[in-house]
């Protein structure tokens, strides 16, 4: 069985937040979207659209670099 690790893009109304995601296929990873929704936030944000920006074979040292959109002070 292969499984991938997906950085999701959430276009939220009023954001942009990213999900790291194991998942089998694209459509498990984007069933997983609103489960993981429902428990980080207290109440489930609306989502106007969600993309699937990487997606790698789940290995040793598979991972993904997520930069800040906030700029260091140094």
């Amino acid at each position: 069985m292969k499984v991938f690790l997906y950085k999701v893009e959430l276009e939220l109304k009023e954001s942009l937040a990213y999900l790291i995601v194991v998942a089998e296929t694209d459509a498990k990873a984007f069933d997983a979207v609103e489960g993981h929704l429902v428990r980080h936030f207290t109440v489930a944000p609306e989502v106007v659209q969600t993309t699937i920006i990487e997606k790698k074979r789940v290995g040793n040292g598979a991972g993904y670099v997520i930069e800040s959109a906030v700029e260091s002070p140094v």
